[in-house]
C-alpha cells in the first residue's frame, strides 16, 4: 500500500528543482504563485557618515542570453537621476514684467495727475480760490501775475499739443526779438547806425507783451471754451502777426529788424568785422525766415481745427451779441438809456408837464 502514497501525476523524469519549487508552491498556495514575475534583489549599502549608495538591482537571465555570461543573472546599477533646474523666467517673461512695472508707474502718475487737476478744478469753481500765476514773477517784484494759465488743466485733452505748440512759438518770438536787439547793438557798434538799434527795443517792448495779451490768449480762451469769438480775433491778429514776421524776415534797412537784406548788405561791406557781423545777422534772418514759416503752419493747423469743429462766422457773431449783451455795464448803460426814454414818454403824455 506504500505504492498509492506516491504521486500518481508525478513526473519521475522531472528534476530535482522542479519538484522542489511545485512543492514548494503547493505549501505556499497556487493563488500566491506567480512563476512570471522576478523579484529583484536589491543591496544598499550606505558607509559611515555618508550617503547612501543607489541600489543595485540583480536582473535574472532569461532564456541564457543578455548582457550576463555563463548563465548569470545580470547586475543593473541606475543612474541616479539629476535634481530638476531652477526656474528662470525667460527673457519674453522678464520684459513683460518690465512692460507691466512701467505701466502701473504711468497708471500711478495718471492717477496722481487726475486728482491734482480735479482738486484744481474744485478751487477754480470757488469764488476767490483761484489766483492768477501768468507770468511767473517772483514775490519781490511789486507787479503780481496777471492771468491764469494752465494748458493741462484748462484746456481739453485733444487740443493740449496745439496750444502748447502756440505757446512756444509765441516764445520763439520774444527770442528772436530779444536777438534782433542784439544784432542792432552790433550794426550800431560796427557802424554807427543806431535806427536799428532804437527800433529793436522798441519792438521787443511793444510786440511781446501785446503779442502774448491779443493772439495767444484768444487762442487759450478759444480752445479753453470752444468760443467761435476767440477764434475770429486770433486769426484776424495772428494773421497780421504773419505778415510782421515776414517782414521782419525780408529785413528792410533801417526798419528795425536784422533780416535778409540787413545781411547782405552787411556783408558787402569791405573789412573782417563787417563779414563776421554780416555772417551772424544772416543767422538771424534764417530764424525769422523759420518764424514765419512755423507762424504759417500755426495758422493753418488752427483753422483745420477751428472748421472741423462746425464754428462759423454766424456763431461768433451770437456769441459777440450774448457778450456783450452779459456785460454789465452795457446792461447799465441800455437800463439808464431806457428809463430816460420811459421818462421823457411821460412828462410828454402828462399836460402841464413842464418840457425841457
Amino acid at each position: 500500500m506504500s505504492g498509492f502514497d506516491d504521486n500518481p501525476f508525478a513526473d519521475p523524469f522531472a528534476e530535482p528543482s522542479i519538484q522542489q519549487a511545485t512543492r514548494g508552491s503547493a505549501q505556499n498556495g497556487l493563488e500566491e504563485y506567480d512563476p512570471f514575475s522576478a523579484k529583484p534583489t536589491t543591496t544598499n549599502t550606505a558607509p559611515a557618515g555618508g550617503t547612501a549608495n543607489p541600489p543595485t538591482y540583480v536582473q535574472p537571465n532569461v532564456g541564457g542570453t543578455g548582457a550576463s555570461t555563463g548563465g548569470q543573472p545580470a547586475v543593473v546599477t541606475p543612474t541616479p537621476t539629476n535634481q530638476p533646474p531652477a526656474y528662470t523666467p525667460s527673457a519674453q517673461q522678464q520684459v513683460s514684467s518690465a512692460e507691466f512695472q512701467r505701466r502701473q508707474e504711468e497708471l500711478e502718475k495718471k492717477a496722481e495727475e487726475l486728482a491734482r487737476k480735479e482738486e484744481q478744478l474744485r478751487n477754480a469753481s470757488t469764488p476767490g480760490a483761484r489766483q492768477d500765476n501768468w507770468p511767473p514773477l517772483p514775490s519781490a517784484c511789486p507787479v503780481g501775475p496777471c492771468f491764469y494759465q494752465d494748458i493741462n488743466v484748462d484746456i481739453p485733452l485733444e487740443f493740449q499739443k496745439i496750444v502748447r505748440m502756440l505757446y512756444y512759438l509765441w516764445m520763439f518770438h520774444a527770442l528772436m526779438l530779444l536777438l534782433n536787439i542784439l544784432g542792432g547793438l552790433g550794426v550800431f557798434i560796427a557802424f554807427d547806425n543806431g535806427t536799428t538799434f532804437g527800433l529793436a527795443i522798441l519792438y521787443f517792448f511793444i510786440f511781446t507783451p501785446f503779442s502774448y495779451i491779443c493772439w495767444f490768449r484768444p487762442v487759450y480762451k478759444a480752445f479753453r471754451s470752444d468760443s467761435s469769438f476767440n477764434f475770429m480775433v486770433f486769426f484776424f491778429i495772428f494773421s497780421c502777426q504773419l505778415v510782421v514776421s515776414i517782414i521782419s524776415a525780408i529785413g528792410i534797412p533801417s526798419m528795425g529788424s536784422c533780416g535778409v537784406l540787413t545781411g547782405l548788405t552787411v556783408v558787402n561791406r569791405a573789412g573782417l568785422t563787417a563779414k563776421l557781423l554780416g555772417a551772424a545777422l544772416l543767422l538771424l534772418a534764417a530764424g525769422f525766415v523759420a518764424l514765419a514759416i512755423a507762424d504759417a503752419v500755426a495758422l493753418g493747423k488752427v483753422h483745420r481745427i477751428y472748421r472741423s469743429t462746425g464754428a462759423s462766422f454766424a456763431k461768433a457773431q451770437a456769441e459777440f451779441s450774448q457778450g456783450v449783451m452779459r456785460n454789465e455795464h452795457v446792461q447799465n448803460v441800455a437800463a439808464n438809456a431806457a428809463s430816460a426814454a420811459v421818462r421823457t414818454q411821460l412828462n410828454q403824455n402828462t399836460p402841464g408837464a413842464p418840457r425841457f
